[in-house]
C-alpha cells in the first residue's frame, strides 16, 4: 500500500511538470511567417458592462497593423455602462472601420451568443474573429491568427493570460489561468489535443453557416466547447497560438474568483466528464496528504519539486511569479478539491444575470 501510494504521487507530479515542459515547448514553436493574402477579417467584441480594464482593452482593437478588417462592437441594451466608451473610442478613431450595434437576438440560452448574433448576421466577411472585451490585443493580433492558419484546421485560438493582479484575490485568479488552465490547454495543444477558448475563436463563416449560424454554439453551456465539437465533427483540428494574449486582471474580489472559477468548473463537468473527474488530481493536496501519511519525509521535496516547476514555467512565460504569487499558488490548490465538490451542488449557474443549465440528456428509445 506504501509503494502504491507513493508510486501515485509520483505519477501526479511527474505529469504535472510534463505538462509544463509541454506548455512551454508549445510557446517556443516558431511562428509562421506573416501570411501573404490578407482576406477581410470582421472582429467581433461583445460589450456588457465595466469591470475596470475595458478602455485599455477595448481601445487596443484600433491600431491593427491588418490592412482588410472592420471592428463590430455589440452590445445587448442602450443603457449598457460599456456604450459610451465605445462611442467614445470609435469617434476617437475616425479613420477605423468600426460600429457598434446595440440589440439582442434569443437564438440561445447563452446571453453571450444572443449579443453577438446581430454583428454575425451583419458582417459580409467571411472570417470572423470573437474576441472577449477583457482582452488586450497586440498590434499583430489579427496577423498571427491568419498566420496560424493552414488547411485542417477549424478553429484559431488561444487561451488568455492572467497579467498586472493586483491584491491576493487577483493573484488567486492569475494562478488560476495560468499555471493551471493555461499549462493543461498549450500542453493539450502540444500533443495535437487542441481545443477551443472563448476568449479569442477565429474562424471561417462557412463552418457554422452550414449548420445553422452562430446558434450551434448554444447547443453546450459554453460557446468554445461547442465550437471545438463542431469543428472536430468536421475531421478538423484547433490550433492555439504560441503565447496567450494578455487579459489585465486589476482587482477582483475573492467571492467573485470563487463564482467565476466554479461557474467554469460546472461547464467542464458538463462539457468533458470524463477529464472532470480526473480534476482533483491537479492539485498537490491529495498527493501530499498520502505521502504524510506514509512517507512524511517526501511531503516536503513533493512541494518544493511541484512549485519549482511552475516558478519556472511562469518564468519562461512571463507570468507573474513573485512571493504573492506562491501564496495564490497554495490557495489555489487547496480550493481546487472544494470547488470540485462544489461542483456537484447543481448542475447549472448564473451569468450576467441570466441562469444556465445543460439541457436534459436525451434517452434513447431503443430496445
Amino acid at each position: 500500500m506504501t509503494a502504491a501510494l507513493v508510486l501515485l504521487a509520483g505519477a501526479v507530479l511527474a505529469l504535472h511538470l510534463a505538462a509544463a515542459m509541454l506548455a512551454v515547448s508549445h510557446a517556443r514553436r516558431r511562428p509562421p511567417p506573416r501570411p501573404d493574402e490578407t482576406p477581410f477579417i470582421c472582429l467581433l467584441r461583445p460589450v456588457c458592462g465595466l469591470d475596470g480594464p475595458e478602455p485599455e482593452t477595448l481601445g487596443s482593437s484600433f491600431g491593427l497593423d491588418y490592412p482588410a478588417h472592420e471592428i463590430v462592437f455589440c452590445a445587448a441594451r442602450a443603457d449598457d455602462p460599456a456604450v459610451p466608451l465605445v462611442e467614445a473610442l470609435i469617434r476617437q478613431h475616425p479613420g477605423a472601420r468600426a460600429r457598434l450595434l446595440i440589440g439582442t437576438d434569443p437564438i440561445s440560452d447563452n446571453p453571450k451568443l444572443n449579443n453577438l448574433a446581430k454583428g454575425w448576421a451583419g458582417s459580409a466577411a467571411d472570417w470572423v474573429v470573437i474576441a472577449d472585451a477583457n482582452l488586450m490585443l497586440p498590434r499583430d493580433y489579427l496577423c498571427q491568427l491568419l498566420a496560424h492558419w493552414a488547411p485542417g484546421i477549424g478553429l484559431v485560438t488561444s487561451p488568455p493570460a492572467g497579467t498586472r493582479p493586483e491584491g491576493l484575490a487577483a493573484a488567486v485568479e492569475a494562478a488560476f489561468l495560468n499555471g493551471l488552465q493555461g499549462r493543461w490547454q498549450l500542453a493539450a495543444a502540444r500533443c495535437g489535443l487542441g481545443y477551443a477558448q472563448g476568449k479569442t475563436m477565429f474562424l471561417h463563416r462557412e463552418l457554422l453557416d452550414r449548420q445553422g449560424g452562430l446558434a450551434v454554439l448554444g447547443r453546450e453551456l459554453a460557446e468554445d466547447v461547442a465550437a471545438t465539437r463542431v469543428v472536430r465533427k468536421a475531421g478538423l483540428n484547433v490550433r492555439l497560438v504560441p503565447r496567450p494574449f494578455a487579459q489585465p486582471l486589476g482587482r477582483r474580489h475573492p467571492r467573485d474568483v470563487w463564482a467565476r472559477q466554479l461557474r467554469w468548473s460546472r461547464i467542464r463537468r458538463h462539457g468533458v466528464p470524463g477529464l472532470f473527474a480526473l480534476e482533483p488530481l491537479l492539485s498537490p493536496v491529495l498527493p501530499v496528504a498520502s505521502l504524510s501519511l506514509v512517507q512524511p519525509a517526501l511531503a516536503l521535496p513533493f512541494l518544493a519539486l511541484w512549485y519549482g516547476g511552475e516558478w519556472l514555467l511562469c518564468r519562461a512565460m512571463d507570468w507573474p511569479r513573485g512571493g504573492r504569487d506562491l501564496a495564490a499558488w497554495l490557495l489555489r490548490d487547496l480550493s481546487l478539491p472544494l470547488l470540485w465538490g462544489a461542483t456537484f451542488a447543481r448542475p447549472g449557474f448564473e451569468w450576467r444575470g441570466t441562469r444556465m443549465a445543460p439541457a436534459p440528456r436525451r434517452r434513447s428509445t431503443r430496445g
